[in-house]
């Protein structure tokens, strides 16, 4: 994988009884097919932290995540490929009581383990402090010198890859969407549009009002974004059986699977959003598929043990 070269993702246009009553196209950037699991964001994200990490003639990244974080194979898998040697601190650690145990349980560790990626289990306390210069320094003494990415991945360098996700055709749209994580793909958008009219809608996928100062570090512009709190499912990785449902039933009827943590939670908004005529007739929405089908393993094994509906994957 070439993270050099310019990679512009399709839109697919989503026809379902709903927008053609209401008379509103929607369209989704199939940012999801860039790679198994560097896929849409996180290559965004990635593609200028490499490019740094070996300017600074760096040879290993550090980063950290939860159990089942797209980030945390991302890096890895990219890592690998770019001739980095990673490391991941883990939230948990709990985890690391039976390594081989968990990685035949999950498939991200494990996905990331086979790519090179060495753990680190901390517990939820140490995890808050990831950033302190103490923490810092104990990882330095454990594994020599490396190039350090946030949780998540955002920074000054992800923003520039996500700037590079809307293409000119692109200027064509009233609305931009996107499910909000750590905020580094939103604030991406909200930088590139291409025309002042357009707006970005984002849905955090989490509970809190923090979001939107941490948005406005890295983007001057006001005005032209919103968030959309209503469709958090009660928090970050909470979902409920209409989320599933609605999961299911969106990938039958269009073909496109979405994640319960990040773009399903996205989509559920923007077709509740259209149901309640929150855009007029007209309106051409364009939301960003920002992957995360990767996880889905470990959630339909938390699915299965509770007996509910599976998430079912092409």
């Amino acid at each position: 994988m070439d993270f050099n070269s310019p990679i512009q993702s399709k839109n697919q246009q989503i026809l379902l009884p709903i927008l053609e009553e209401k008379k509103i196209e929607l369209f989704i950037k199939r940012e999801d097919v860039i790679h198994p699991f560097i896929s849409g964001n996180k290559f965004r994200k990635l593609k200028y932290n490499l490019e740094e990490a070996k300017k600074l003639k760096k040879k290993s990244l550090l980063t950290f995540g939860g159990a089942f974080s797209n980030h945390i194979v991302a890096t890895a898998v990219a890592g690998n490929l770019a001739g980095f040697k990673t490391f991941g601190v883990i939230r948990g650690d709990e985890l690391g009581n039976n390594l081989k145990e968990i990685l035949e349980q999950n498939a991200t560790l494990r996905a990331a383990h086979e790519n090179g990626m060495k753990f680190n289990f901390v517990t939820r306390e140490l995890y808050r402090q990831k950033t302190s210069f103490g923490f810092i320094e104990k990882m330095k003494n454990k594994w020599g010198d490396f190039y350090v990415i946030p949780e998540g991945g955002t920074n000054e360098f992800a923003i520039k890859g996500c700037e590079e996700i809307l293409s000119a055709e692109d200027a064509n749209f009233d609305y931009v969407c996107a499910s909000v994580g750590t905020g580094g793909t939103l604030a991406g958008l909200i930088n590139s549009l291409k025309k002042k009219k357009q707006k970005v809608i984002g849905f955090p996928a989490l509970k809190g009002n923090f979001l939107a100062q941490e948005i406005k570090q890295f983007t001057t512009k006001s005005g032209n974004w919103r968030l959309d709190k209503n469709y958090n499912f009660g928090g970050y990785a909470k979902y409920n059986e209409e989320l599933i449902s609605f999961i299911n039933d969106f990938t039958e009827k269009t073909g496109v699977l979405l994640d319960p943590v990040y773009t399903g939670k996205m989509m559920f908004g923007i077709l509740d959003l259209i149901k309640k005529d929150s855009f007029p007739e007209g309106t051409k929405i364009l939301a960003i598929h920002t992957g995360g089908i990767q996880g889905i393993h470990g959630i339909n094994q938390k699915l299965e043990k509770k007996n509910l509906e599976l998430i079912n994957v092409l």
